[in-house]
């Protein structure tokens, strides 16, 4: 049972991925994409390839708990990857996974410019790493 996590953006999306087993997370890959058909095709193919049986993609809510534009367009963007997909899409609470991810990577001495290339896939760990916590706890 392999879990796909996304950091959904507006030029880039991050992803991770589970092992079988789902107890760790690591990062996959990040897409670069131009429409969000072509995002969405992508992700198709991650989770044929890898035989994902769930996927969760972080939500980003304001800090005040409020919704703002980019957790409307992340929630579009999940409600069209249902309609794609025959595995259940669950959204998770992704506040700061952003500036966590820009964190670690700071930590570990990795430069501004390695930092962008990298910073939406370490979100995407976050992300699931996150929803694979409060899943264990919950059973």
């Amino acid at each position: 049972m392999r879990i796909l996590g996304i950091d959904p953006g507006e030029k880039r999306i991050g992803l991770a991925i589970s092992d079988p087993l789902g107890i760790t997370a690591q990062g996959l890959e990040i897409i670069h994409y131009a429409t969000i058909e072509e995002a969405l095709e992508k992700i198709i193919c991650v989770c044929r390839e890898y035989e994902i049986s769930r996927v969760v993609i972080g939500n980003p809510i304001n800090m005040s708990g409020s919704k703002g534009a980019a957790s409307e367009k992340a929630e579009t963007f999940a409600g069209l990857l249902r309609e794609k997909l025959a595995v259940p899409v669950v959204m998770i609470d992704e506040r700061l996974t952003s500036s966590s991810a820009e964190k670690v990577l700071i930590s570990g001495g990795v430069s501004r410019k390695k930092r962008k290339a990298v910073k939406d896939k370490i979100a995407a760990v976050l992300i699931l790493e996150t929803y694979m916590a409060v899943n264990k706890t919950n059973n």
